[in-house]
């Protein structure tokens, strides 16, 4: 028991000793495998929260998202969600293309989520003090758009 609590006091110090805050380096693979596995889980769980129902996803539907994107999401993701900026690059975890099979792996309920309450310890903002529920299901479906075509 004690050679355990030895080894975890010693392994806590040396990640303490060894850990940087820096935005700029890019972190381990163990740190992104843990953080990406964690994020997940957590938007999955609050997915299955009883969400607001979405409108209709048709062309009016994602015009007025790719509006709200422009004011909203570009400053970071870029002016059409497939080229981050630099202020998106710099960063961590990057801002993501929003067409990348990551993001477009995201069911609309996990989309909406993300959207509405951000991610926590990252650039990613909360809308949902922004922007109304068919705003936030808009820029969903604006997200949408922009992988491959349904069935594709």
């Amino acid at each position: 028991m004690l050679l355990l609590v030895v080894l975890l006091a010693g392994g806590a110090w040396y990640a303490a000793a060894n850990a940087s805050l820096s935005a700029l380096e890019t972190p381990g693979a163990l740190e992104t495998s843990v953080a990406t596995a964690a994020k997940k889980w957590l938007v999955a769980r609050a997915a299955r929260q009883p969400l607001p129902p979405a409108p209709a996803n048709d062309p009016m539907s994602v015009a007025n998202g790719t509006m709200q994107f422009g004011g909203s999401c570009a400053f970071c993701h870029g002016q059409d969600g497939r080229a981050p900026t630099k202020v998106g690059s710099s960063l961590y975890p990057r801002a993501v293309r929003l067409d990348a099979s990551s993001v477009q792996e995201y069911s609309d309920a996990e989309l909406f989520v993300v959207i509405r309450d951000g991610i926590r310890l990252t650039g990613m903002p909360g809308f949902g003090k922004i922007h109304s529920e068919r705003e936030i299901w808009n820029l969903v479906h604006y997200i949408r758009s922009l992988g491959p075509p349904p069935g594709g």
